[in-house]
């Protein structure tokens, strides 16, 4: 079927492009020309702006925005005007399941659908194939099937579940219709702060075992230290990259999460080429907020996303101000950092 797609960075180029393999006819728009020429070249057809893009689309139109989620708005108030009745707006990227709500209202009343889309798979999604948790009204998901089936990785090499009856729904294809506007990204949300507790699961955990030889190491006697009581216990040199290759196989911590920091590890076992800053683009704190909503613990994602916070310097002032306060009721002194002009 044809499908517009406004939005070619890394997800939505390998999504073009996987669609045109499955011989789907794109029409593709970017703020960028080059984006839109590399996927001309594979069989796309290009639009250098939104009223050519919807002029070459056929009715009823299927509208793909994978674009920020802060972009959408903007986006909308453009394409909308532009659009038909009977068309059908998708949202493939990570936008807020409210702002789903407020869109779907605004855009039934011109009688266009919205359907909101999480979309997982990351750059690798291009040949394993996307994810996707679906929201919106059943005709238009219906309408959308043969798209979805495409981008979705499809049963492949997956083991059934056990005591699940096989081809009962989408969902062991890789696409599901989790409910109505708002909850496909809703699951999406939620998936990507299982996603951000996981990798600070496995980055705490290597740390431990990164500083496991602290035993080997000379430390500072001083007030200020808590001294290292059984340094015997802590003299492990050990490799990373191994320790992470063998835990792919066979291990109950095994997932292509673990696959990808063996693949990193295994490039370069000291990770000397990242900072440690980490982003978080928002799902893990909507997350936050809707296990407050709902009154349900939530520890170990909340203690993820402050994570994240800290690592980009967001907890410096807090921890000068813990500093002061030793300082005054103490009279302790800041310990020069590792490393540093005075450090140790």
């Amino acid at each position: 079927m044809q499908i517009g797609m406004i939005g070619l960075g890394r997800m939505g180029a390998s999504m073009v492009t996987r669609l045109l393999r499955g011989g789907h006819d794109c029409v593709v728009h970017d703020q960028a020309p080059e984006g839109i020429a590399r996927l001309v070249a594979l069989g796309a057809t290009g639009a250098a702006t939104l009223p050519q893009f919807v002029e070459t689309l056929k009715a009823p139109r299927a509208v793909w925005l994978m674009v920020p989620a802060a972009a959408v708005d903007a986006l909308l108030e453009q394409l909308t005007p532009l659009l038909n009745a009977g068309d059908i707006v998708i949202d493939g990227g990570n936008s807020h399941y409210h702002d789903d709500l407020r869109r779907t209202a605004d855009l039934a009343a011109a009688n266009i659908a919205h359907v909101d889309v999480g979309t997982s798979g990351g750059v690798a999604g291009l040949d394993r194939g996307y994810c996707l948790m679906i929201g919106g009204g059943s005709e238009s998901v219906q309408h959308l099937a043969p798209v979805f089936a495409t981008l979705a990785p499809g049963a492949g090499t997956v083991a059934a579940t056990p005591g699940r009856r096989a081809g009962t729904g989408t969902a062991d294809q890789g696409w599901l219709h989790c409910g109505p506007h708002g909850a496909g990204h809703f699951v999406k949300m939620v998936h990507n702060g299982i996603e951000y507790g996981l990798m600070a699961a496995y980055a705490e955990g290597l740390n431990i075992l990164h500083h496991a030889n602290i035993g080997l190491r000379q430390h500072a006697v001083d007030a200020e230290t808590t001294p290292l009581r059984e340094p015997a216990h802590y003299q492990y040199e050990l490799n990373l990259p191994d320790i992470a290759e063998v835990w792919r196989r066979g291990s109950v911590i095994g997932s292509w999460l673990l696959d990808l920091t063996a693949a990193a590890l295994a490039g370069d076992p000291t990770l000397a080429g990242y900072e440690g800053r980490i982003s978080d683009s928002g799902e893990g704190r909507w997350t936050v907020q809707a296990a407050i909503d709902e009154a349900v613990p939530a520890p170990v994602l909340s203690a993820a996303l402050y994570a994240r916070f800290g690592s980009r310097g967001d907890a410096d002032f807090a921890n000068r101000v813990q500093s002061a306060m030793r300082h005054e009721f103490g009279g302790h002194l800041e310990k020069p950092a590792a490393g540093g002009p005075s450090g140790t």
